[in-house]
Order: structure tokens, then sequence, then C-alpha cells
């Protein structure tokens, strides 16, 4: 028992840095305490080590603050591959054109949210003027601007010229990707409104979506790449398309979860991290945790201490 290190109780200083509380969590080492701490020290290594750094997350994130933490990271040129959801699209364009995202509360009565016209996201409120009516505007002339350039596009192709009409938000995620050069990669496009608006204004002009081209994009850059990392918040298709790709160049070498499903259902949004190493999707030797909490909480915490660490050694 002597090879293990010993627990140590703790105290805190008045004006810690955010680098003084990531190893103060690692002396706390119980529970979620310990991966956290070796998720910052996975993630730093990994963003000085990896020349393809993917940032998966679920578009119910930017429906709250966290949109700014996001657009920040991509603009601070920690991640150069994004892959998401199209719940980012739809909540990044509204909010980028002026849309009133309110503080609200779960308890709400839905029924009578409905009858005020907003819609509840967990504890966010939605009026519906700040949402469908914004992104179809955007979409539409979105659409008559790209059928006039060619008829065919990518998804990744079509969101970097959208990201032309958002640059004036430090915010926009898309703005932001458009601005740094990052793709962005929506392997569920047609799932929200976004790809609704698509396919209905796809009907009145010659205007097509290839969603294969972002494969063969996706493919070059892993098969290019030397080392690579993801950060994956949340599961489902934007998590899953990550470890997917990354599984034709042996899996990736860095790996963050951070989630709040469990494993005992088999889902994909559950497994962690470890289990991909099965698949090929992480590498054995590969340096990999998975981080059980809420990304709202969690991601600012990470994102603190990469953006200070960063700065320390600059």
């Amino acid at each position: 028992m002597s090879s293990y290190e010993r627990v140590s109780d703790v105290r805190l200083q008045k004006g810690m840095r955010v680098s003084d509380l990531i190893r103060v969590y690692r002396e706390i080492h119980g529970f979620t305490a310990s991966s956290l701490y070796e998720a910052s020290e996975i993630l730093k290594e990994g963003i000085r080590e990896a020349d393809l750094r993917f940032l998966s997350f679920t578009g119910n994130l930017v429906a709250t603050g966290l949109r700014g933490v996001l657009a920040q990271l991509i603009d601070e040129g920690f991640f150069n591959v994004i892959i998401t959801t199209c719940g980012t699209l739809d909540h990044d364009i509204a909010k980028a054109l002026g849309g009133n995202y309110l503080k609200g509360f779960f308890e709400a009565d839905d029924s009578e949210l409905e009858k005020a016209g907003i819609h509840r996201l967990g504890n966010v409120f939605i009026p519906r003027n700040s949402y469908g009516p914004l992104v179809e505007s955007f979409v539409r002339e979105l659409v008559y601007k790209a059928s006039s350039i060619k008829e065919e596009w990518g998804v990744r192709e079509l969101l970097t010229l959208a990201g032309e009409a958002l640059s004036n938000d430090p915010n926009s995620i898309i703005g932001v990707a458009k601005k740094r050069g990052v793709p962005i990669y929506v392997p569920g496009v047609v799932d929200g409104a976004f790809g609704t608006q698509l396919f209905i204004f796809s009907q009145f002009t010659r205007f097509k979506l290839n969603l294969l081209k972002d494969m063969k994009e996706l493919s070059d850059l892993v098969f290019q790449s030397k080392k690579s990392l993801a950060l994956i918040l949340g599961g489902g298709i934007s998590k899953h398309h990550t470890i997917w790709w990354n599984q034709f160049k042996n899996g990736l070498d860095y790996a963050v979860y951070v989630t709040t499903a469990i494993e005992w259902d088999g889902s994909l949004s559950g497994a962690r991290s470890r289990e991909a190493i099965s698949w090929g999707k992480i590498k054995p030797n590969a340096k990999h945790v998975t981080v059980y909490g809420e990304v709202s909480i969690l991601l600012p915490i990470l994102a603190a201490s990469i953006l200070e660490h960063t700065t320390s050694n600059e």
C-alpha cells in the first residue's frame, strides 16, 4: 500500500487562481475531483501536442451563456475542428440576430408557457419570436445567396458562408469559426430548424446539400493528422461522429468526456472513454478520462484552467 499517495486534507485561500484550485482538486481526489484534475492535465497536454483538436458539443449548451465560452475556446485557437448538432446552429443564429433568451426555471407550467408563446429548454425560456422566425429568415437569405454562387453545397461549406453574416457577433460560434478558419461539421443537420428551413427553401430554388462532402473532408483531416485530441461535451450524434472518424487513424491520442449519462443502459451517450478503446476509437495508450458532471458547471473551470495555463506559458 505504500505505493499509493496519501489523500490530503485541503484548505482554500482567498484570491486563489484557477490553477491553484485545480491542484486542490488533485489533493481532494475523492470521486469527481480527481477526474476533473486529470481532465485539465489531459487538455493542456493535448492542446500542446495534438495537431487535430476536436471540440464536440450538443446544441442545448448554446442556449445558455456557455455560447460565449465555446466561441472563446475556438477564437483562442485551442480547437480547430467542431462537431456539433443542428440545435447549435439554431440557437447561435437566433442569438446573433437578437433573440432574447431568458432566465427561467425547471418547475414552470409548460401549458402556461405554450399559451404565452414561450419555449422551455430546461430552465431557459425562449420566446417564439426569438427563435423560429429569426432562423427562418436567416436560412432563406443564406439559401438564396448560396444558390446564386453554385447549386451543390456541403454542410461545412454552407456554414462557412453563413459565418460571413455572423462575424460581427464575437460570441457567435459560426461567426468565430469562419474568422478562425475552423470547420464546423453537423452530421445531423436536418434535425432542427436550420435543416428544416434548408429543405423548405430548396423547393423554390436550385439548391442541393451534399452530406458526403463533409465526410470526405473529415476523413482527410483524420488521415493527415499526427495526433488528435477531443473534448466531448455531452453525448448523442456529435460525440459519436467525433470518435467514429478517429477510429480510422487507430483512435484518439487524447480524450476528455464530460457527461451526466450513465453507462448501464449501453447507450453511446453514457459510454465511458475506456469503452471506445475496444472499438479502436481511442488508442489503448491514449490519455483519456470521463468526468461525471453537468457541463455548465465544469466547462468554465476547464476552460479557465486552459486559458490560465496558456497565459502563464507565454
